[in-house]
């Protein structure tokens, strides 16, 4: 978990040293591209420049009642033979869920290659999804001892913040966001200002379903297996203790992803699902939202989790 105000942040709980600083320079939102989907952005504003008379971390958690459901029947890949989806209606159809969400969206179809997206160039602040980075990073580099192994998985699948400060600093991390972008072609991603602060990396959504690309197609089958292993057994509590079942992560939907979360005070929520459904389709979706709960938050991209991946399995 990691907690931003415009003068002070931190990782894992409020008042740590090892969390990023505040950013100088926030995404903010961006027209859609005129080859991503035609559809109105929903309204909502981005991220806040940094104003040194915002209000600090308090350390509490937005709190809200989550209704309870019965989870529908995971959208399965459409099968073999069938025509391929339209990947840009798809995100038009779940971009009407994001109500007073600044979202941006990427899918890219691993079967055909084809790619969709909406804002999927604007960078965002990755929180834990910088985990992935450094997870490539390392199994690239091919020399890690059982207990950073351990460290790893636990990175990826609990998002155990004390985890990736230990990798962080003992791998290069902050060299880590460069030598992974040279590697994989990741043309968004920055590393943060200051070197020890891993959430604060910038990434667009783009970049991450091209890294979920690189992993699924270029790792070699056991570090493969590894981050898919890692991601699948990610428990719905987060190490920190943050429900992390939502978005492409939500129960019965079918799929593997890291999730990501940070505030920034006094309102900015951002909240990310990023990972692979139906076996098929690498989707990355960040997201700001403002003045709602968090459960209210996982809630919207949950919604907008289900309507995109029932938009690319359903026939015609």
């Amino acid at each position: 978990m990691i907690v931003l105000s415009a003068a002070t942040a931190c990782s894992a709980a409020p008042g740590s040293a090892s969390g990023p600083t505040s950013p100088a320079n926030t995404p903010r939102p961006a027209a859609p591209r005129a080859s991503e989907a035609a559809a109105a952005p929903p309204t909502s504003a981005g991220p806040k420049a940094s104003d040194p008379d915002a209000a600090k971390p308090t350390g509490s958690k937005p709190t809200g009642s989550k209704p309870t459901t019965s989870a529908p029947t995971a959208p399965k890949a459409p099968a073999a033979g069938s025509p391929a989806p339209n990947l840009s209606a798809a995100i038009a159809r779940a971009i009407g869920k994001a109500t007073d969400t600044y979202l941006a969206v990427s899918v890219l179809d691993l079967a055909t290659g084809a790619r969709a997206g909406y804002q999927d160039d604007v960078p965002f602040h990755t929180a834990s999804l910088s985990k992935l980075i450094v997870a490539v990073d390392m199994l690239h580099d091919g020399h890690i001892d059982d207990g950073d192994r351990k460290r790893l998985h636990r990175a990826l699948s609990a998002s155990d913040d004390d985890a990736m400060n230990a990798l962080w600093a003992a791998h290069d991390g902050f060299g880590a966001v460069g030598r992974v972008s040279e590697l994989v072609g990741l043309a968004g991603t920055h590393a943060p200002d200051d070197t020890s602060q891993w959430g604060d990396v910038t990434m667009s959504a783009d970049d991450l379903t091209r890294l979920y690309q690189y992993i699924l197609t270029r790792l070699p089958a056991e570090d493969r297996d590894f981050v898919v292993d890692a991601l699948s057994g990610a428990p719905p509590t987060a190490a920190d203790g943050f429900d992390q079942a939502f978005g492409l992560q939500s129960p019965g939907l079918g799929a593997y992803a890291k999730q990501g979360w940070m505030w920034y005070q006094p309102a900015d929520l951002y909240l990310h699902s990023a990972g692979v459904a139906a076996n098929r389709y690498a989707v990355a979706l960040l997201s700001v939202q403002s003045g709602v709960t968090t459960d209210e938050a996982r809630d919207r991209l949950t919604d907008v989790s289900w309507s995109l991946l029932t938009a690319l399995t359903t026939p015609g």
